[in-house]
């Protein structure tokens, strides 16, 4: 028997890098909450997960809801109290990707001073419980990347509005996996995945597809 969960307020299916998909990224956004995560690392620009300058323009200027993912010394940079040069217009979040051993009071201040300075809220990673600091929106992560997947879930709380789950997540987990997601009454919270939606390297939509008809068409959910 399937249980009943809550279901996440959007997708987040992040390493999106290039603009031949756009097409079928307006046609699945029509159907489905979905936000497009875009990796930044000038280190690592044009490499695969991290599209080059104009990959980005397009799909700003596209009518899609996007965060910006920012990796190596500009996210070093900002939890350091700098003000990296980013053209973040058109992203309605940041992910400020600077570490995983968890975030200290500065890192968490620098953040939050920083997405506010460009009109958005931050979100940063936790390996644990999700931290009661609402400075920041909080992302479970212990993959980074990488398709490992967690044995125990954190659970959410009235007192933090929103936070969101990663790790394995993909076509063949997230049916098994939302079910085990604790979350309070009056939270809300999204899922995001990185590997778990790309084939042999390559940014796959047909499995964006199947999870959104999974998460959103098939399970049965929570009322309300």
């Amino acid at each position: 028997m399937t249980i009943p969960y809550t279901a996440p307020a959007y997708i987040t299916f992040t390493g999106i890098d290039r603009a031949d998909l756009l097409p079928g990224m307006l046609a699945l956004s029509a159907r489905y909450p979905i936000e497009w995560g875009v990796l930044l690392d000038a280190a690592q620009e044009g490499a695969p997960l991290f599209p080059l300058a104009s990959v980005r323009d397009a799909l700003r200027a596209a009518p899609l809801r996007l965060s910006a993912h920012i990796c190596g010394g500009a996210a070093q940079a900002i939890v350091q109290g700098g003000d990296p040069e980013l053209n973040l217009a058109g992203f309605s979040r940041v992910q400020i990707n600077h570490a995983r051993a968890g975030s200290s009071d500065s890192e968490i201040r620098h953040s939050a001073s920083f997405a506010a300075r460009h009109g958005v809220r931050a979100a940063l990673q936790c390996q644990g419980e999700f931290p009661a600091d609402l400075r920041v929106d909080w992302l479970y992560d212990v993959s980074f990347g990488t398709g490992v997947r967690p044995t125990t879930w954190p659970a959410t709380t009235a007192s933090l509005p929103f936070c969101g789950y990663s790790g394995g997540l993909g076509p063949d987990t997230v049916r098994d996996t939302l079910p085990k997601f604790a979350v309070a009454s009056g939270a809300a919270y999204w899922i995001d995945m990185e590997s778990g939606v790309r084939s042999e390297g390559r940014f796959d939509l047909a499995k964006c597809e199947a999870v959104c008809r999974i998460v959103f068409d098939e399970l049965p959910r929570i009322a309300g």
